[in-house]
């Protein structure tokens, strides 16, 4: 038969499809091949024509169905609240740092250095090589592949002082990115309910970390020099603390950097209350003036848990840290790693390990400081121009970040929403706060997408301070 019968036959069946209540079944192909003396195939394209007309549904083992037509009506979801119960912890949404905004805005907001200043071209190299590896197919073992293990114990150990024992391969635990070592370590070396002294301002992810893990934070005062040892030592005497979470390089978001006396006395103080010092070289990669030199280099005795990360300097698809940790510290931190995701993708390690180890790394990184500087430079001197009411409190040294310090009495929140309405986007230096901030803040980010849009940026955020009186 032709497809005229195809259409004839579907015809026939759209008048007894309109008269059958939705969700009545049709004859099997055997009974219609038989009623219209056709061809399977003919019938099944009067099948397909009546289909794409929306009147029938097919449910593969089942049958055809006369199609029901769904009632538009809204969600109902109220039962999960009483099954959930409180939740332990009341997020704000999603962190003003983490928002992709259209490629026509302004991004000062962001954590995360542009493309352009990743070493693209290594990392596509890696993968290609990775994907042709053993980690594209093997389980690595849960404290990391023990080649990427000895690349970040050697690291640390080129600049460990004589007299000072450095660590060892077995030290270190690689974990999907900081958020995640963050998040174990906590809860390996704080517990729930338990104090975690913490610098004010401090880095937003660390205070959710802390959150998930039930740590009750404390926050310490720290300024352009970081906390002094004094505050430090208060603090635990006051809280019983055993822990202390800090960014001795390039903090973020104040850009501070510990000279070498703070960070010998804030040190002093940990050892002398048998505590740790967690501390986070996130910006490890990104120095412009200066070469961070971590503590932990200058610890053997296990106080200083130390945390690197990756992924932002190779790439933000490749979410590679390590924590190094020693003694029992290290056991647990490993133990809760391993019951959270038993171990790491062997093929994002490989291809962080291609990309670190490879003779163009270190070219990058040096090409990658003079990028920053001349974006840092660029951005301060649109404020100085353009925004003079506000306050630099440090020229940073390294990261990707400039801590801004508006007039009071500023209204952060509508700032933020005007200067978005007008196509830039910031983030509220609220959320690095926590307890209740000190000031009215911006952190804005300098390693962002077109610096040449820097100076009109700014220039927004003045006309929108400027609409508040000032």
């Amino acid at each position: 038969m032709s497809d005229d019968s195809s259409s004839r036959i579907a015809a026939d069946l759209s008048d007894w499809i309109a008269a059958a209540p939705p969700g009545t079944q049709l004859p099997s192909t055997r009974t219609l091949v038989a009623r219209y003396a056709a061809g399977p195939v003919t019938v099944q394209k009067a099948l397909r024509i009546l289909t794409a007309r929306g009147l029938i549904e097919s449910r593969p083992g089942v049958g055809t169905f006369v199609r029901t037509v769904r009632a538009a009506r809204p969600h109902d979801y109220g039962w999960q609240t009483a099954a959930l119960g409180a939740p332990r912890n009341r997020s704000t949404g999603l962190f003003t740092a983490l928002r992709t905004v259209p490629n026509d805005r302004i991004a000062l907001h962001s954590g995360y250095p542009d493309r352009e200043l990743l070493p693209e071209r290594l990392v596509r190299s890696a993968f290609a090589r990775a994907a042709r590896g053993d980690g594209a197919v093997n389980r690595p073992p849960s404290g990391g592949l023990p080649d990427l293990q000895a690349w970040f114990a050697t690291e640390l150990a080129a600049v460990t002082p004589a007299g000072v024992m450095p660590p060892a391969p077995s030290d270190v635990v690689v974990f999907p990115g900081s958020q995640s070592g963050l998040n174990t370590t906590f809860q390996s070396l704080v517990g729930a309910g338990r104090p975690l002294l913490v610098e004010s301002p401090t880095y937003w992810g660390a205070i959710l970390a802390a959150n998930r893990a039930g740590v009750r934070v404390v926050p310490v005062p720290s300024g352009s020099g970081g906390p002094r040892p004094e505050d430090l030592a208060r603090a635990f005497g006051q809280t019983g603390a055993r822990a202390f979470y800090a960014q001795p390089h390039f903090a973020n978001p104040t850009g501070a950097q510990w000279n070498s006396e703070r960070s010998a006395g804030l040190l002093e103080v940990v050892r002398e209350h048998g505590a740790f010092l967690i501390e986070d070289d996130w910006a490890h990669d990104f120095g412009i003036d200066s070469v961070p030199v971590p503590l932990a280099a200058r610890d053997d005795a296990g106080h200083v848990v130390y945390l690197r990360s990756l992924t932002k300097s190779v790439s933000p698809s490749v979410r590679i840290a390590a924590v190094v940790a020693r003694g029992p510290a290290r056991e647990r931190i490993l133990a809760d790693a391993q019951a959270e995701s038993m171990y790491v993708s062997g093929l994002l390690q490989a291809v962080a390990l291609d990309v670190v180890t490879h003779p163009g790394w270190r070219t990058h990184l040096r090409t990658l400081g003079r990028q920053l500087a001349n974006r840092r430079d660029l951005l301060i001197a649109a404020l100085r121009e353009h925004l003079p009411e506000a306050e630099l409190e440090v020229v940073p040294r390294g990261g990707l970040h400039l801590w801004v310090r508006l007039p009071e009495p500023t209204d952060l929140a509508r700032l933020v929403r005007d200067c978005e309405d007008d196509g830039v986007f910031v983030a509220p230096g609220d959320e690095w706060f926590p307890a209740e901030p000190t000031g009215a803040y911006l952190r804005l980010n300098y390693s962002g997408p077109n610096p040449g849009a820097f100076a009109e940026g700014v220039r927004i955020i003045g006309r929108a301070l400027a609409r508040q009186g000032r």
